[in-house]
């Protein structure tokens, strides 16, 4: 724990090393730590009620924070923030400001002029639509057509910048003229929020369900928010990120199992549908749902 007293400001000298370096995300994009408020002690703290460290230890502080967030009590989570810069495409975005528990202010295209950079994905993320996930990606394709994608796609990009200038240098409005770029290109915001917050953001963001670029912002979000609390991020990747909840029906399957019925069975019993009416397995669904289950507890370490 970081040693501070009542009047001063908690610093952690390894989150402080970092402050405002823009770490690389994507072709154009990044994140940056701008700013901290709290630190591991700042949970205990408000756990306690307290102004001090007391005579607790450092140990008796691990424990506490790892059984607050077992057991969900939240609110002592609250009193750690944080103040990110992010540069990211308008795609990815768009899907980022569906966490409401923040603050954000974006850079407006009614103000300022954007800048000629946009988001072609590599090669290997130009894929099929996924069967099992109707958000997200499947196989791979044929090498053409990723290259005639990502060729379409910085064709169209560079024809939608330049139809934006254009119509900039025309006297069209800033606010008129940003109509013409796609959402591959970026924007930029400062975000802010608090660590109960942004353990929610993290625990769907880094999800394999998750798209891709998205996952990769969250990445970098989680490795700078464990500087500034590695013992809170400890505990949620313990209990949150890598804890495994059961429904009623998945607690009778397993029950099942344990009393040594097959897996279909167990999951018939349960009313856990792995097949539909034609006898085909199901790709989605409660079922399908409580096999990811099953592998995830298999491969468990």
């Amino acid at each position: 724990m970081v040693e501070t007293s009542a009047l001063e400001r908690p610093r952690v000298p390894a989150a402080d090393a970092v402050l405002g370096i823009r770490q690389p995300v994507l072709g154009h994009g990044f994140v940056a730590l701008i700013d901290y408020m709290g630190n591991d002690d700042a949970i205990v703290q408000a756990a306690r009620v307290s102004y001090g460290k007391g005579t607790k230890t450092a140990r008796d502080d691990r424990g506490l924070i790892r059984y607050l967030l077992r057991h969900r009590h939240t609110t002592p989570f609250e009193m750690v923030e944080f103040k990110f810069l992010v540069r990211l495409p308008i795609f990815v975005a768009r899907q980022w400001v569906r966490h409401r528990t923040a603050s954000l202010n974006e850079v407006s295209a009614r103000y300022s002029v954007l800048e000629e950079e946009y988001e072609v994905p590599p090669p290997e993320e130009v894929r099929h639509q996924s069967t099992r996930n109707r958000q997200g990606r499947g196989d791979a394709l044929p090498a053409e057509v990723v290259d005639a994608f990502r060729t379409d796609l910085d064709r169209i990009s560079r024809d939608a910048y330049g139809a934006y200038t254009r119509a900039l240098e025309a006297g069209v409005a800033r606010e008129t003229a940003r109509l013409l770029l796609p959402v591959a290109f970026y924007t930029q915001w400062y975000w802010k929020t608090d660590l109960h917050n942004l353990f929610h953001f993290l625990s769907l963001r880094l999800d394999p369900h998750a798209q891709e670029e998205i996952r990769l912002y969250a990445a970098e979000l989680d490795r700078l928010g464990r500087l500034v609390c590695p013992i809170a991020f400890e505990a949620f990747e313990e209990f949150q990120l890598r804890g495994l909840s059961l429904t009623r029906r998945e607690q009778v399957a397993v029950r099942a199992l344990l009393d040594g019925r097959s897996v279909d069975a167990a999951c018939d019993g349960a009313g856990l549908s792995l097949r539909r009416e034609d006898g085909q397995p199901l790709k989605t669904g409660e079922g399908p749902e409580f096999l990811e289950k099953l592998e995830r507890l298999r491969r468990a370490e």
